[in-house]
């Protein structure tokens, strides 16, 4: 049975679409008041459950958090097509970010997401999507994207905040500083302030570990001090890209030492949660469905494990995936739905093989997300 790609009335897709909508005084999916400035908050890795469980060291966020404040991430459940659904309000299917590491055909290779654009991926282009702050620019509103400075001049950056203004600040608490100065230098505006510390932690240590818990200690302050000088016609939601949950190294599952799971397969893509294999182009259809059957007789009882037919037919990137996108995506996807991780034997880091907390995949640890209001959104 696959899982439901819809858990919540609302997605990380309605949520800049709906700000964009308050700005211009119009009625939005998320029904949020109209307001002159807008700010959203996007706390890489901080799941609905991981705040519930650290509800004690986070006494503004935690007491806002109910089903009504639940929404979903969109799968997969990674940073760089999350954050592109949130900034473009598109599926994965339309924007084109399917995954962490997603095949370049043209380039016959695969490429992270994230840190590997070149001169042979143009972020203009393979962000397919104009992204909301292009939109709010072509209405006359000025946006402004606040993040840590290393971000400033990345492709990611180009791919998916193109039409902000990038701001910079070091900590947390510089970043919403900035975010205080920009609202009161201009009329009115969208504003983005991006807050990675807690995925950094989780990835290194776990969400469960002393240090998530100091970053999240460090980001429920700066709220609860920023958000008490909103003014009237100022708006915030904060909302998160994915959660995570921890995989221990012992539910690592090295497939690369069993040949009959990667006979004709070219690349590796997408992430441990989520892999997306590619077959050589010249893989017969007979000989792919004896590869799909066997990873689904292997793993099918503690992984999702389908074609990129059935993956696209069942809406897992969006009710619409366009033509161009297709080939990025994975001929088998294999979509973890117990607590563990796949590593191909023959090529894995151990440097990524450390990584502790993860995401990628359709549990609710991973696909529940927060959308907290403050300010003229909260009422």
């Amino acid at each position: 049975m696959l899982p439901a790609t819809k858990s919540h009335r609302f997605s990380l897709a309605d949520v800049l679409p709906s700000c964009l909508e308050s700005l211009a005084g119009r009625p939005n999916e998320l029904s949020l008041r109209p307001v002159d400035t807008a700010l959203v908050v996007l706390v890489d890795g901080l799941g609905a459950s991981a705040l519930a469980a650290r509800s004690g060291h986070a006494r503004t966020l935690a007491p806002l958090l109910t089903a009504a404040s639940t929404i979903s991430s969109k799968f997969p459940t990674t940073t760089a097509s999350a954050l592109a659904t949130l900034t473009t309000g598109e599926t994965p299917g339309v924007h084109g970010l399917v995954g962490y590491s997603v095949l370049d055909a043209a380039n016959d290779r695969v490429v992270n997401q994230l840190t590997g654009w070149d001169y042979g991926l143009d972020p203009v282009t393979w962000q397919r999507a104009p992204t909301l702050f292009e939109k709010a620019a072509d209405a006359g509103i000025r946006s402004f994207a606040i993040g840590p400075s290393r971000y400033r001049t990345s492709g990611f950056t180009a791919a998916v905040l193109r039409g902000s203004e990038y701001r910079s600040g070091a900590t947390i608490a510089d970043r919403f500083d900035e975010a205080r100065r920009t609202m009161d230098e201009i009329d009115g505006g969208l504003l983005y302030l991006y807050v990675p510390e807690l995925d950094q932690a989780g990835h290194a240590r776990g969400w469960q570990s002393p240090e998530w818990t100091e970053a999240l200690e460090q980001l429920d302050s700066a709220v609860r001090s920023f958000t008490s000088g909103l003014r009237k016609r100022e708006g915030m939601l904060l909302t998160s890209d994915h959660g995570m949950l921890d995989v221990a190294e012992s539910a690592h599952i090295l497939f690369g030492t069993d040949p009959t799971l990667v006979d004709g397969v070219r690349f590796v893509a997408g992430e441990p949660r989520a892999l997306q294999l590619h077959f050589e182009p010249d893989a017969s259809a007979a000989h792919r469905t004896a590869v799909l059957e066997r990873w689904k007789a292997v793993e099918g009882a503690r992984s999702w494990v389908l074609s990129r037919d059935d993956a696209i037919d069942s809406g897992w990137f969006g009710p619409t995936v366009d033509a161009e996108v297709v080939p990025r995506i994975g001929d088998i996807l294999v979509a973890a739905r117990k607590a563990v991780a796949y590593y191909d034997s023959r090529s894995a880091s151990a440097s990524g093989q450390h990584m502790v907390g993860q995401h990628g995949s359709w549990s609710p640890e991973e696909s529940s997300i927060p959308l907290l209001r403050f300010g003229a959104y909260a009422t």
